[in-house]
């Protein structure tokens, strides 16, 4: 006798036409879901390429705007690819140039379905002639200073450093990081992608065409205003100050940064004085407190701050600084 082979209980029939649409109209959707995402990010603006050295080029762009879905980029030399960059990344060195060479640089940004964005207006530039057997660093910039231009924008400015052979670059650093290349011509720069309500320090070195670097300049700190965006202020809120016998006790609700802040640097009468650590996972919920033992006498009296680290690596905006005396 002939019949159905045994299927699960639940199992459903549908009649072959209405099982054929169904499948059609499956497949049509999963077609249109895999064509969803065929736009291709916008081309990355603000492209400069500097020559460090007489055989490097250092190439940056602006970041990406986050809405633009951005997850890499492509650096081409000549139209041809020669590095491909995650996409926190927007600068790099190009290296194993030719002295007295003109070259072409451009950058795409890629997404992650894929798509390549148009390339970036074309950059320029001309690497210097070597000088053989240079080892003698350029002098530092004496002189630097800066300011925030807004929440996202900081500009900087310094003085001229002299070289036996001629300054070809300024490098300006973050926390021991190169984040940006000046031409030799320029003693001020515009840098964008801060973060708002962050403290930032700045240094200036200058190169030459053997790439010799100066020691540092002196240091800038230039802080942010807060943003109109909507972004959490990096501030921890709330500080208190409390003396106690032989200690002070401290309390403050963590900046919103939407991950642990683990460390914070303490200021006492306007110096740095420590930096206060929790362990992983020993971070706690809600208030923080800290005990500070003193050893100073009675009547004593500080003024104290203190600032996150960010997630980062930078430091966010102080507190308010509160005014204490020491008791025995």
């Amino acid at each position: 006798m002939r019949g159905r082979s045994a299927l699960p209980a639940g199992t459903a029939f549908l009649p072959t036409g209405t099982a054929f649409l169904l499948a059609a109209v499956v497949a049509a959707g999963t077609a249109a879901c895999a064509r969803a995402d065929t736009d291709p990010p916008p081309a990355p603006a603000g492209l400069t390429a500097q020559a460090g050295s007489a055989g490097s080029v250092h190439v940056m762009w602006e970041p990406a705007d986050e809405r633009d879905g951005v997850t890499g980029y492509q650096v081409l030399q000549g139209g041809v690819p020669v590095r491909d960059l995650p996409g926190e990344r927007h600068m790099t060195d190009i290296t194993g140039l030719v002295p007295q060479t003109r070259y072409a640089f451009t950058v795409r940004a890629r997404d992650a379905a894929g798509n390549l964005s148009p390339a970036a207006v074309t950059a320029e530039v001309t690497t210097p002639p070597a000088r053989a057997g240079d080892r003698r660093p350029p002098t530092a910039p004496a002189r630097a200073a800066g300011r925030p231009d807004g929440p996202r924008t900081v500009l900087l400015s310094w003085s001229a450093a002299t070289d036996d052979t001629g300054v070809t670059a300024y490098d300006v650093y973050q926390g021991g990081v190169r984040i940006h290349t000046a031409a030799a011509t320029e003693t001020g720069t515009r840098l964008t992608g801060m973060r708002p309500d962050t403290a930032y320090a700045f240094t200036v070195r200058a190169r030459d065409g053997a790439d010799n670097s100066s020691p540092d300049g002196p240091p800038v700190e230039i802080t942010t205003p807060p943003g109109d965006d909507g972004e959490p202020p990096t501030v921890p809120g709330d500080f208190t100050a409390t003396a106690s016998p032989g200690a002070v006790e401290l309390g403050w609700i963590p900046p919103d940064t939407g991950q642990e802040v683990r460390a914070y640097e303490l200021y006492v009468d306007g110096r740095p004085t420590t930096v206060i650590q929790f362990a992983p996972g020993a971070v706690p919920d809600g208030r923080a407190a800290h005990r500070l033992t003193v050893a100073e006498p009675p009547g004593t009296v500080w003024r104290l701050k203190i600032r996150a680290r960010l997630p980062d690596g930078t430091w966010g905006s102080f507190s308010a600084e509160r005014r204490v005396e020491l008791v025995r």
